[in-house]
């Protein structure tokens, strides 16, 4: 018997039915160990020596593994043909060697780019040892990653109150974001005019010139600078005769583009799909694994996470077959494409994004894929089959036409562009960022030189410039790529994080940075330049290339890094707060404090009209305060618009005709709030929270007026006659009757809900049973446990969505959208809550720790850590349950510490 690990079930459900009896395939569930968030995971003094830990979810997992692999003949390791799957290959084996659940039984390393029975099988045919090359490059990332995390986020906290983290390619992407931002907000937009004439050929056959010249002088876009200028060439044209100096048409080629990446997938399904990188990947990677046509499960897609452009000779060969068959010979290149890419590792050069087989048409595949699937599946379909079709040829027509007024000559521009041959075109048309001017179709009328032509009408129109776009999280990644920042592969992961620490929110399909990003990125553009710049970190990525090329050794790379990066960090031990906040005051002065309309000095405080306004550091974060304080207490957020609360954090709205009192708009520790009057003999005022999606620039005071006045009685209950009220609570709008409460949906407005909606609402609730706290909402199943068995759903809970499995609940992530939820990462989620749940019945850490916890985990970008307090001794050696669990962690290290050193901390196993 055989033992195979590959990374998911649904893979390993596959993968079983094609090697049959005398194989066993399990499945890993993605990393089986990490760097523990701890000092000393990776240490710099002992030579980069690294520590490994079990993941507690994987512990049951390697158990079996371990079991399996005992009483078998031979170890195959499957995992992803990248450099993370290699990785995975290599714990998985020093966790096995660890065990001592391998003897003389033989270890080989096999890899497939696409799961079907073919490819599996010829995969087996062929292994190999684990590439060492991969593995230190991996180790090398994963300790860059560490070593940036665990050291330079705690001089954020320190520094910077609010920040969450810093991460080595998550930084550098939001320092993009924020970058344009700040283009957005010191463009200066200029004024142009177009002039364009309606010409029409002595056939009446009209046209539309543009000005290009005039007196001998090229006129560009941008010239013509006012209305005036634009007048006065109005005025010459109107007056002018006009002739056909010549006619040039020229033949044009256009070829199709190769086959996805990673990189360019993400960027067609955002323009093309309207999904999010992290969804596309999820979809494909569903693809990949494995779609039941009819009763066999059948990857529909080559692996997903590729630099590569190339197709294999077979798969040219189907798709070149697919054309004939479909299109004809006459949309088939006599020769098959061959498209290349500059990649420095020849061994990560996987093949491109494509159908494993092409002859499985979209239309055919619809039925045995949701939506979301057929959509991603026709894209990349048409993509790879696109381009191994005939380029398009058409023909671009320019007029050089000539206009006399007196002694002026002006010269226009006349052009056309018509399709002779579609060729790839009648299957595929790349998207853009943006819309832009297609002159395709566009056909000019039949000249001849020396024709003269009648005027027909001239207009001018004023333009002005526009400042660059927001990056939409296509083009970011385009950007990203262009640059050489970070690896495909982790570009929705990068985002998705940025999201998460809210660094950056989603608006309109564009990335606008939060104010808590921008302070993030102008600390580090002030204190650690070097490495938030793009050409650093892309040269990072260059140096992780060569060590996986074989090139140069991986220590060397994190030598060279930390030997600066260690002196940088030592740097700002003796930085003063005031120090930091005179440098992001400096740098952040564009956006904190714009020009005024007025041409008043916008850091003049407006309400003593004497102090000045300046960036200041409080205990939740960063302000705007003026210098008189505390005489004036004037504060405002970063962000403030003419209509956000002004002063001491307040906006007067009017006053309450009951009361004759004030009615404010204020914002607090806890956000926006409403308040009516001032505190009086220690009474506390009356106050409202403002609903979720009203903005405080958007309360006027009857809205303000009605939310004051709530809880509002909607009616009463057509069964016992007592009322049912609306309100705002701890947890959002409500309604209640009598002890049931309900909480309102996004949909229902607290100030006119009605009362039929608000019956049904009491009465959902009610039917959950006592306290509305009964049985949950029956959710979305995803399936069965792969191992357990029983479904697994996806529900809405009070505190926010979460999967169930039996008795256990596990919440989803924040940025993990319930929707797009697979149920490869349920299961994960489930396991992790199961591992977890003995902790419980363990004493519970100090409240210190568990803020150490918490900072720790926002600190982790795409497997970078943060420091973490040591608990005391006492937790250390609390019981013996917990002195065995420590014993079954699992580590590994590079070179052995000192001898001083290893009798000073946890000894570590013998070197692997």
């Amino acid at each position: 018997m055989q033992v195979v690990i590959v990374e998911s079930p649904a893979k390993a459900k596959t993968i079983n039915k094609y090697l049959g009896p005398g194989y066993e395939v399990i499945a890993s569930y993605g990393h089986v160990r990490d760097l523990p968030s701890k000092d000393g995971s990776v240490d710099p003094d002992a030579d980069f020596r690294m520590l490994w830990e079990v993941d507690p979810k994987a512990q049951k997992r390697l158990s079996e593994i371990a079991s399996a692999v005992k009483g078998s003949d031979g170890l195959i390791l499957a995992t992803d043909p990248d450099r993370e799957g290699e990785a995975i290959s290599w714990h998985v084996l020093e966790v096995m060697r660890q065990k001592k659940a391998l003897k003389d039984q033989k270890v080989s390393r096999v890899v497939f780019n696409a799961i079907t029975k073919q490819a599996v099988l010829d995969a087996m045919k062929a292994p190999r040892d684990i590439d060492v090359s991969l593995v230190d490059a991996y180790l090398a990332r994963r300790a860059l990653d560490y070593l940036v995390g665990f050291n330079l986020s705690p001089v954020l906290w320190r520094k910077l109150p609010g920040a969450r983290s810093a991460g080595r390619v998550q930084s550098v992407a939001l320092r993009l974001v924020c970058d344009r931002e700040s283009e957005i907000e010191n463009f200066v937009a200029r004024e142009y005019w177009s002039i364009v004439a309606r010409l029409a050929t002595p056939r009446a056959e009209e046209f539309e010139a543009r000005l290009s010249g005039a007196d001998g002088k090229k006129i560009t876009r941008l010239t013509v600078g006012n209305g005036e200028e634009a007048a006065a060439f109005r005025a010459a044209l109107e007056s002018a005769s006009f002739r056909v100096r010549g006619i040039e048409a020229k033949p044009v080629k256009r070829h199709p583009q190769p086959p996805f990446t990673t990189s360019t997938l993400q960027q067609e399904a955002s323009r093309k799909l309207g999904l999010a990188p992290a969804r596309t990947m999820q979809i494909a990677q569903r693809l990949y694994e494995g779609i039941d046509l009819g009763g066999e499960t059948v990857g529909l897609i080559t692996y997903m996470r590729t630099d590569g452009v190339d197709m294999a000779p077979e798969a040219i060969a189907a798709t070149r077959g697919a054309i004939s068959k479909q299109f004809g010979e006459r949309y088939l290149p006599g020769v098959p494409r061959k498209y290349s890419v500059k990649a420095k590792n020849a061994q990560e050069a996987h093949e491109a994004i494509r159908p494993t087989d092409p002859n499985r048409h979209p239309r055919d595949m619809a039925r045995h894929l949701d939506a979301e699937q057929a959509r991603l599946y026709e894209l990349i379909w048409i993509r790879t089959v696109a381009s191994q079709m005939e380029s398009a040829l058409l023909e671009r027509t320019t007029a050089d036409i000539e206009a006399k007024a007196g002694p002026r000559t002006l010269d226009l521009t006349a052009t056309g562009t018509v399709v002779k041959f579609d060729g790839f075109l009648t299957l595929y048309r790349e998207g853009k960022d943006d819309e832009d001017e297609d002159e395709e179709g566009r056909r000019l009328p039949a000249m001849s030189p020396n024709e003269a032509l009648d005027r027909r009408d001239i207009t001018t129109t004023q333009h002005f410039t526009e400042p660059p776009p927001r990056y939409s999280e296509a083009s970011l990644v385009k950007r990203m790529e262009e640059l050489g920042i970070g690896r495909p592969s982790t570009y929705a992961a990068v985002l998705a994080v940025l999201r998460e620490r809210e660094y950056v929110k989603l608006e309109k399909k564009r990335l606008v940075p939060e104010d808590k990003g921008r302070l993030v990125t102008a600390f580090l553009s002030s204190f650690f330049k070097r490495y938030v710049e793009y050409d650093f970190t892309a040269g990072l990525e260059e140096k992780l290339d060569e060590v996986s090329a074989g090139e140069i050794d991986w220590k060397d790379v994190l030598r060279a890094f930390w030997e600066d990066f260690h002196a940088a960090i030592e740097a700002t031990k003796e930085l003063r707060v005031s120090q930091v906040l005179d440098a992001l005051d400096e740098m952040l002065t564009a956006h904190v404090f714009p020009p005024r309309e007025d041409g008043t000095d916008p850091r003049l405080c407006p309400t003593c009209g004497a102090g000045r306004l300046s960036l200041k550091m409080g205990k939740f974060g960063a302000f705007i305060g003026c210098s008189n304080y505390p005489e004036c207490r004037h504060t405002q957020p970063l962000s403030a618009s003419d209509d956000a609360p002004q002063g001491d954090g307040k906006r007067v709205l009017g006053t309450d005709p009951e009361t004759g009192e004030e009615v404010t708009v204020r914002v607090g520790r806890f956000g926006a709030y409403l308040q009516l009057g001032e505190a009086k003999d220690k009474e506390k005022p009356k106050r409202s929270s403002l609903p979720k999606g009203l903005a405080p620039a958007d309360v006027d005071l009857e809205t303000a007026l009605k939310l004051l006045a709530l809880p509002r009685e909607i009616g009463l209950h057509p069964e016992d006659g007592t009322p049912i009220l609306a309100g705002i609570g701890r947890y959002g709008p409500y309604v209640q009757h009598g002890r049931t409460y309900a909480n309102l949906e996004d949909a229902d407005d607290v100030l006119t809900l009605g009362l039929n909606r608000a019956v049904v609402l009491i009465a959902e609730k009610a039917s959950k049973g006592r306290g509305g706290r009964g049985a949950a909402a029956p959710g979305r199943t995803l399936g069965d446990h792969p191992v357990h068995g029983g479904p697994i759903t996806v529900r809405a809970g009070r505190f926010g969505p979460y999967v169930n499995h039996g008795k256990v609940n596990a919440t989803l992530p924040k940025a993990t959208d319930p929707e797009a939820l697979t149920l490869d990462e349920a299961v994960q989620l489930i396991d992790a809550k199961a591992a977890s749940a003995p902790a419980k019945a363990r004493k519970a850490p100090a409240k210190s720790t568990a803020k150490a916890k918490a900072s720790t985990k926002a600190a982790a970008e795409d497997g970078e850590s943060a420091p973490k307090k040591a608990p005391a001794k006492k937790t250390a050696t609390k019981t013996t349950t917990k002195t065995a669990a420590t014993k079954k962690t699992t580590a590994s290290a590079e070179k052995k510490a000192p001898a001083k050193k290893a009798a000073t901390k946890k000894a570590a196993p013998p070197e692997s």
